[in-house]
């Protein structure tokens, strides 16, 4: 069946489903989305129970949409939801777009512009007519969430075209009588970095993850996007992104350089944050002379044809496959991607990185699904003896190495990475500040961790239950508090060099491999008084690694010449702030894993853990596994 009688048979349905006077002027496939337009939005809008009885009917996502003839004048919707909306929503800003008609509401609680079950909503479309959607206003100004706005706001023709052509190919029929699934090892097996597998039907193409590892040359660096089964890039189905670090989305932007013009599927704040990394990614080549493999050019082109899914909700992004995102635990909108190919055919799991344990900003990983028969999962930390120290103890670490260090009148010096590590130590120091434990000092913050702060506090609703309750119902941010200071200029940092009272810095990079945490190691090495604390993994060959194991003197450049830096400053390392599942957890991860699946392959470890985790999985849970190779491919059905 073509796409002109799909649609063709869905408005029959549809207006089966419709109450007397209520009629539909089109109906048309956007993405992943069936748009419905009425003239008579306001019914419908009164009753949701219509629009759940044609999604559960036609069994598609559904959107209602109303027909430009019943649309208000921007201006008098404006004045109309402001008359409606509380005063205290915090409204700031209002984009209209008659081609959707839909209005995009920017609030700074959201929450009460939606209402108890989406009721203010109702009310709001009922008068104005346009459909309204509801953003966050950033609590802190974000750059990035501004420009990644601006760049959708910017493409909304550009866009439209681009969800009709996607909704063309994701409801077509399917063609192929055979039945099988394969996923092919692009990058990230029996290794770390470079993430990317091709999980394929007779049907479908889709890339889950596309990573590059900064720190490997030019060959070891990315996937192999050249080899048969991904080739032609231009015919992939999608690309589905687990989370924002580089080594699983990288690369992206060069798909479309070489003509990819598909959807990436991401969570809301993995778009935010993958824009972000990669242009720091584009910034530091430029600086460091190293080649670029793509432009932000590029960038701005993945936005386009970026599609943002919530945890939780089913879509359709090809005619034999669904993809649900839930929660991995990792970094902010991390997520295990789950796929459910054919029509009860076979389910897929991806875990991406994964940290089964509730931590400061977020819940433990899902681990619970309908049904999944294969299971894809990381084995960063699965050798027998990688085990971390649970969450209060490293707390406990931090906080007491902290208090000595400020009581002696030194510095506390954290070089971390901007996005998760950074914000969890943040939120440890902040209450051991709040309840006493700490003496009153500033928290500087220097380099990307300010930027990726303002875009966690724009998506409180991907933080974990305890926070999303301090901040919605007890109205304290602690991102938001008063001892956290943005460096945010070079005079500031200058200025802080030269001060000589107590005071935490957390700052990038992670591993002393550049960044601000340099100017500060350069500035307080000699001093004994100060403190160096690890609060990440120091990968082999890096600055970071070298001090950590007790190097005393490094060579360093000032001011264009070289000199040797004496390191007199107490170096600690506190383990236990990391991201992902130590040995204990995977192995937790599997057996409590609702169903049992039926395979596992391990990958993203190296391969002394990659082959430890799966042979542990067969011998204790009699789950068969695999260890595959980069370029191998294993049938799972």
């Amino acid at each position: 069946m073509g796409i002109d009688e799909t649609l063709s048979e869905l408005r029959q349905r549809i207006r089966k489903n419709l109450p007397v006077g209520v009629t539909i002027s089109d109906v048309e496939f956007e993405g992943p989305e069936l748009v419905i337009y009425t003239k008579e939005p306001r019914k419908l809008a009164d009753n949701g129970e219509i629009v759940r009885s044609i999604a559960k009917d036609v069994r598609k996502r559904i959107v209602i949409r109303p027909d430009k003839s019943v649309l208000y004048d921007p201006a008098d919707a404006t004045a109309a939801i402001e008359k409606i909306a509380p005063s205290d929503a915090g409204i700031t800003d209002y984009c209209f777009d008659s081609d959707t008609g839909e209005v995009t509401i920017e609030a700074e609680k959201p929450g009460l512009v939606i209402g108890q079950h989406g009721s203010m909503l109702r009310e709001i479309t009922r008068h104005i007519g346009w459909t309204p959607k509801v953003v966050r206003t950033p609590p802190i100004e974000s750059s990035t969430i501004k420009n990644v706005r601006h760049v959708l706001r910017e493409s909304l023709d550009e866009r439209k075209q681009i969800l009709r052509e996607l909704g063309e190919k994701i409801h077509r029929s399917i063609t192929s009588p055979d039945n099988w699934i394969r996923i092919t090892a692009l990058g990230g097996c029996r290794e770390v970095g470079r993430s990317c597998f091709l999980l394929s039907t007779p049907e479908t193409r889709v890339l889950i993850d596309c990573g590059i590892n900064v720190g490997a040359d030019d060959n070891g660096g990315t996937p192999y996007l050249y080899i048969p089964e991904v080739s032609p890039i231009t015919h992939l189905d999608g690309v589905v992104v687990t989370h924002a670090h580089l080594d699983h989305c990288g690369l992206v932007p060069l798909l479309y350089k070489y003509g990819y013009q598909g959807p990436v599927y991401v969570t809301p704040p993995t778009r935010d944050l993958m824009a972000l990394l990669q242009i720091d990614y584009i910034d530091v080549a430029n600086k460091e002379g190293r080649r670029n493999p793509y432009g932000s050019d590029m960038v701005r082109e993945t936005l386009k044809h970026t599609i943002v899914l919530d945890y939780g909700s089913v879509t359709d992004i090809a005619p034999d496959m669904k993809l649900t995102f839930h929660n991995a635990g990792h970094i902010l909108g991390s997520a295990v991607a789950h796929f459910h190919v054919g029509d009860g055919l076979h389910n897929v799991v991806f875990t991406g990185d994964f940290k089964y344990e509730k931590t400061r900003l977020f819940d433990s990983a899902v681990n619970n699904f309908p049904r999944a028969e294969t299971v894809v999962m990381e084995a960063t930390y699965g050798g027998s003896n990688d085990f971390q120290p649970h969450r209060n103890v490293a707390e406990a670490n931090l906080t007491e190495i902290a208090k000595r260090t400020l009581e002696r009148g030194g510095k506390v010096l954290i070089p971390a990475f901007a996005v998760g590590r950074s914000q969890d130590v943040m939120l440890v120091l902040e209450e051991a500040i709040r309840k006493k434990k700490l003496p009153e000092v500033p928290i500087y913050l220097d380099g990307m961790i300010w930027e990726a702060t303002a875009i966690h506090t724009t998506h409180p609703e991907y933080l974990n239950s305890d926070l999303r309750s301090l901040i919605f119902h007890k109205g304290m941010n602690p991102f938001l508090a008063e001892c956290f200071v943005r460096v945010d200029s070079h005079s500031m940092r200058e200025d802080l060099l030269s001060d000589l009272n107590p005071a935490i810095i957390i700052a990038t990079s992670g591993m002393m491999n550049g960044g601000p945490i340099m100017e500060y190691l350069k500035a307080f090495a000699p001093d004994e008084k100060s403190t160096l604390i690890f609060v990440g993994y120091q990968a082999e060959g890096t600055l970071g690694q070298r001090i950590q194991k007790g190097r005393k003197e490094i060579p360093i450049t000032r001011r264009g010449e070289s000199e040797v830096l004496k390191i007199e400053l107490e170096v600690c390392t506190v383990d236990g702030f990391s991201g992902h599942s130590d040995r204990d957890q995977l192995m937790k991860y599997i057996k409590n894993m609702r169903p049992k699946p039926e395979l596992v392959l391990t990958e993203h470890g190296d391969e002394r853990n990659c082959l430890s985790l799966a042979s542990s999985i067969y011998n204790k849970y009699h789950i068969k596994t695999q260890v595959p190779r980069n370029l191998e491919t294993v049938r799972v059905e």
